[in-house]
């Protein structure tokens, strides 16, 4: 199986099951295309575009790399064959918000159950869970959460310092992350942390009249100028630590390259603009009319990136980090985000579910941080609903870039894990074609 694109005057083809993405010209372009399971055949629509010493040079070339197993690879039955280790959680320390976001699928903090923060004892027996049932792990990963967890703080800081003292007794190394609506930031929580935390995630959707539609504070009122101000000094005292700035784009601003470009002109290098998760229906609902205009954002964003490299104003856009050289391992692009296995998302209760987009729906706790994993059958769903199990995904070149897509996405979609969401698996393809031309891009101007 190969995948053919064309992107700001390249050409590529992808083969699908080795992974290998060859640049080529117009010429091994056409001749794929007319040709998609490599049987070559030199039309005389061919013979009439390029000369026939060419066209038989080109048909040599791509012969070649069939036979090193680089075009048209035969296809491998791969499957995930050992249990992953659980690695990473999404701990839950307030189900409640200081924002009233429209599109939140935590409905405004409270998962649609009731406001309430975590308490220290069950964030310590969180973090005794993840320290314990890590076998073979030395780097564990935790992101607090909410809600907004600012507005939990000193119990984050107690379960911080607790996590620093009780990783050594495991031979464990613990990466802190923090998601933030930036509301409640002050010096005195950057400088914790700066000291304590990996990386910290600021939530914001571009523009002021972006932001303000959709992200109100309590009172109604947008909240664009509340956090911009308080984001812009968190940044700037990160130095050369990690931070994103997240996004989320609705079908109210499609345009939102435009709110990428207004995060980079304000000086922020690290971005992400996630497409929103909601129920079918929603005025902010993404639809199939607006996948084309999506796509043509990915590509005006695409443009952004490209004349930005090697520029003051230089960043770096979530999706179209690729690593084509030293990614994930097959078993991994086949297993995906690892929901329920690798990773969990623990609330303030202390239920644990498969992750935090499941939240709320108790028919997806699979245990709790006290007995531990006790509902075995969710888990094991979560872990058979990999890519190769996928019926839609098995003829897709795009399966090993994307795993199979959102676990969460599918189910509230189509109410089936093995069925992905048509819509996100669109916008994904090009997100990966525009990574693709991006690294071509970079490999020139040596901008790694």
């Amino acid at each position: 199986m190969i995948h053919l694109f064309y992107l700001d005057n390249k050409y590529f083809v992808i083969d699908v099951n080795s992974g290998l993405i060859h640049e080529i010209d117009e010429l091994v372009y056409d001749l794929l295309q007319a040709a998609p399971h490599g049987n070559f055949i030199k039309t005389q629509a061919l013979l009439d575009k390029y000369p026939e010493e060419a066209v038989d040079e080109a048909i040599e070339e791509l012969k070649s790399l069939i036979d090193n197993n680089q075009l048209f690879s035969q296809y491998q039955e791969i499957a995930p064959k050992i249990k992953p280790v659980l690695k990473a959680m999404c701990l839950n320390v307030a189900h409640d918000c200081n924002l009233t976001c429209e599109y939140c699928f935590a409905s405004q903090g409270d998962y649609k159950v009731h406001r309430i923060l975590m308490s220290e004892e069950v964030g310590k027996k969180a973090l005794d869970f993840l320290l314990q049932n890590s076998p073979g792990r030395t780097n564990l990963e935790v992101d607090f959460f909410g809600g907004e967890p600012l507005m939990n703080f000193e119990v984050v800081k107690k379960l911080v310092h607790y996590g620093r003292e009780e990783q050594g007794k495991y031979n464990k190394v613990f990466r802190f992350t923090i998601t933030t609506n930036g509301v409640l930031l002050d010096e005195e929580k950057m400088t914790f942390i700066n000291e304590h935390f990996d990386n910290i995630v600021l939530s914001a959707d571009g523009r002021k009249q972006v932001n303000d539609e959709i992200r109100k504070t309590l009172s109604g009122q947008g909240s664009y100028d509340v956090i911009m101000p308080k984001i812009k000094a968190a940044v700037k005292t990160r130095n050369e630590k990690s931070y994103f700035i997240r996004g989320t784009f609705t079908g109210k601003n499609l345009d939102f390259s435009k709110d990428i470009q207004h995060f980079r002109d304000l000086g922020f290098k690290s971005l992400s603009m996630e497409p929103v998760v909601t129920e079918p229906g929603s005025p902010l609902e993404i639809k199939e009319e607006h996948l084309e205009q999506v796509k043509q954002e990915y590509e005006r964003l695409y443009e952004l990136y490209k004349d930005s490299l090697g520029t003051d104003k230089a960043f770096h856009f979530f999706h179209f980090e690729i690593d084509l050289e030293h990614g994930p391992c097959v078993y991994k692009r086949i297993a995906g985000c690892g929901a329920g296995n690798e990773y969990i998302a623990v609330t303030p209760e202390g239920h644990i579910y498969p992750c935090h987009q499941f939240v709320g729906e108790e028919a997806f706790i699979i245990g709790d941080v006290t007995k531990g994993i006790w509902n075995k059958p969710i888990q094991d769903q979560f872990y058979n609903s990999h890519v190769m199990n996928k019926e839609n995904c098995t003829q897709c070149w795009a399966k090993y870039f994307c795993s199979g897509g959102c676990h969460a996405n599918a189910y509230h979609f189509n109410q089936d894990f093995l069925k992905p969401y048509p819509i996100g698996c669109e916008m994904e393809k090009k997100r990966i074609e525009c990574a693709i031309r991006l690294q071509a891009e970079r490999m020139v101007s040596h901008d790694y």
